[in-house]
């Protein structure tokens, strides 16, 4: 079974509508030690949540992994690595941080825990409770 993910973009910066736009993106610029091993562990096809970030603060989208982790050019240092992700879909309706903070059985989702990393792991169970929360 494929892992799910989540990843976050200020939509100032980079949005789902460009990612729509674009049809994939390299998703570089990763300098957190822990998410740079969850960009390691993604697999072609595993899926992410795409997460607005600063403005709007809520899950929008949903991207697919279509190429594995490679150096990332944006790095002169050559530690880190990035992954290039596909247009998935919008979601009907976003599910905003405030609503998943609410829900008590998201507590302990790792985006949560973990705030400041931009790529974090999704259970399964969160990864179907939000998309019910979105309209499926």
């Amino acid at each position: 079974m494929a892992n799910r993910w989540l990843v976050k973009s200020e939509p100032h910066v980079y949005s789902i509508d460009d990612l729509k736009k674009d049809g994939k993106t390299v998703w570089d610029g990763v300098r957190n030690n822990a998410a740079a091993l969850h960009l390691k562990a993604m697999q072609i096809g595993d899926e992410c949540f795409f997460y607005h970030s600063n403005e709007g603060k809520a899950v929008v989208g949903i991207a697919k992994v279509v190429r594995t982790a490679f150096p990332d050019k944006s790095d002169p240092a050559g530690r880190f690595v990035a992954v290039e992700l596909g247009y998935g879909r919008h979601l009907k309706t976003p599910v905003t941080l405030a609503e998943i903070k609410a829900e008590p059985a998201l507590a302990d989702m790792k985006m949560l825990r973990e705030n400041r990393l931009s790529v974090s792991p999704v259970r399964e169970a969160e990864w179907d409770l939000i998309l019910k929360r979105a309209g499926g």
